[in-house]
């Protein structure tokens, strides 16, 4: 909540309510995803604005295969884009770190109906480790590949491959999705007494103090950690197996319900 003016909040809610408008749906949820949900936003950062919603129901009665997204690039500094309820529930199926994701973020816009808690509460029954795992680690190695390489490198970009790897940690200890929260991530993964610890929160400190973070020699700790980490987690995921997902029959309860529930005053 803190990461988020009143004012940006005001527009972004504005925003919203033009899409329901224009598309004639009915958002059940919208949150912040990215940077801003970790804890520590740059002043430059963007909005990274997710949100799912309902059309009505003639709409999924229909055998034309339709959009399910609806995307609005408001401006440089705001991103809008939504996901169809059908197809959140299809990826909900499938563990989706995304959608998990979103709807644990601790900044949210708008939750008028209960869908989005009822599909909370099914979350630790969907929750597939393996694929979650998959999905942090190749974030972690896409961005440790393409920015930490060579004597100077991006420092902030640390933090791309940090979080991930630290929610490796989290599901490798606890078998559950990580939270958002980076500070929350380091102080349950890493030991307070390490350099490394130290190291990370030097960095924490400088970013949180505004400073730009960009070419300087690489960090040792922190390189060593995660060139380390990678390796180990792509040993771990390999060796996991396929979880059994959530039957159909429950999702498509969850998506009648919530039809229902959102257009209850057209029926």
């Amino acid at each position: 909540m803190t990461h988020v003016h009143e004012e940006m909040r005001e527009t972004i809610r504005q925003q919203l309510a033009q899409i329901e408008q224009e598309e004639r749906v009915r958002i059940i949820y919208a949150c912040e995803s990215g940077s801003r949900t970790w804890g520590f936003p740059s002043q430059d950062s963007d909005y990274d604005v997710r949100f799912l919603y309902v059309r009505p129901l003639e709409w999924y009665l229909s055998i034309e295969d339709k959009r399910d997204v609806i995307e609005r690039p408001i401006s440089d500094q705001l991103d809008i884009n939504g996901w169809d309820l059908k197809k959140a529930l299809k990826l909900f199926r499938k563990s989706n770190p995304p959608l998990l994701e979103w709807l644990q973020s601790p900044i949210h816009y708008d939750e008028r109906y209960s869908v989005a808690e009822h599909i909370r509460s099914w979350s630790p029954l969907t929750f597939s480790p393996k694929s979650c795992m998959y999905h942090y680690l190749n974030m972690a190695k896409g961005n440790f590949r393409d920015y930490l390489q060579g004597e100077q490198v991006r420092i902030k970009k640390y933090f791309y491959v940090l979080r991930p790897l630290l929610a490796c940690g989290w599901i490798e200890r606890y078998d559950a999705m990580p939270p958002m929260e980076f500070d929350q991530l380091l102080e349950e993964i890493i030991p307070a007494d390490t350099l490394l610890y130290a190291e990370i929160q030097e960095l924490l400190r400088r970013k949180r103090a505004g400073e730009e973070l960009d070419l300087e020699p690489q960090l040792p700790a922190i390189q060593s950690y995660l060139a380390e980490k990678i390796e180990h987690y792509e040993h771990m995921a390999a060796a996991m197996t396929n979880e059994q997902v959530i039957q159909y029959e429950e999702l498509d309860r969850i998506f009648r319900f919530a039809l229902e529930e959102v257009w209850a005053d057209e029926v």
